[in-house]
């Protein structure tokens, strides 16, 4: 069967691909530090709010938010640590993947223990949700301190000499 040349449309489509993969694939480092700067901060802030008021906090946890499982105290103080150690760890991508895997459990308690959220919020936090997901499964980029680190502990070592 003789082979026929592929349509020099074909080519020029395939060639622009290429080039638009390779754009693309060059703004992914831009995009999953812009991802965790974004989450970062909003988890962090709602943190920071929570420990301006920790009465209301805990008044909020005992009438308002019902986390399965939990006592209103051990929720509000474990929910307030995740949302303000978590971000300090993600923003730089300082083991990203835990930290993502981490808020994403924050993130779907506070979805969870809210039984009338609106909305307009449940649809924000499953925008939050897909960002840590997409940065749990393909990690926090080249601009992150993992990227920077991880290769240097895994480089082998020189034995030491007796």
């Amino acid at each position: 069967m003789p082979m026929t040349a592929t349509p020099a449309w074909l080519d020029r489509l395939l060639a622009l691909s290429r080039l638009a993969t390779r754009a693309l694939e060059a703004l992914q480092p831009a995009a999953q530090l812009a991802a965790r700067v974004y989450v970062g901060l909003a988890f962090f802030r709602s943190g920071l709010t929570k420990i301006v008021d920790w009465d209301t906090t805990l008044a909020l946890f005992h009438d308002e938010y019902h986390v399965p499982l939990l006592p209103p105290e051990l929720a509000a103080w474990m929910g307030t640590a995740g949302e303000l150690a978590l971000p300090v760890l993600l923003i730089p991508g300082l083991f990203g993947r835990f930290a993502a895997l981490g808020l994403s459990v924050v993130n779907a308690m506070a979805a969870a223990s809210l039984p009338d959220i609106a909305p307009a919020a449940l649809q924000q936090h499953v925008f939050w949700g897909s960002l840590l997901a997409g940065l749990a499964l393909w990690g926090p980029g080249r601009w992150s301190v993992d990227a920077l680190w991880w290769p240097r502990l895994a480089a082998p070592r020189p034995a030491l000499r007796p």
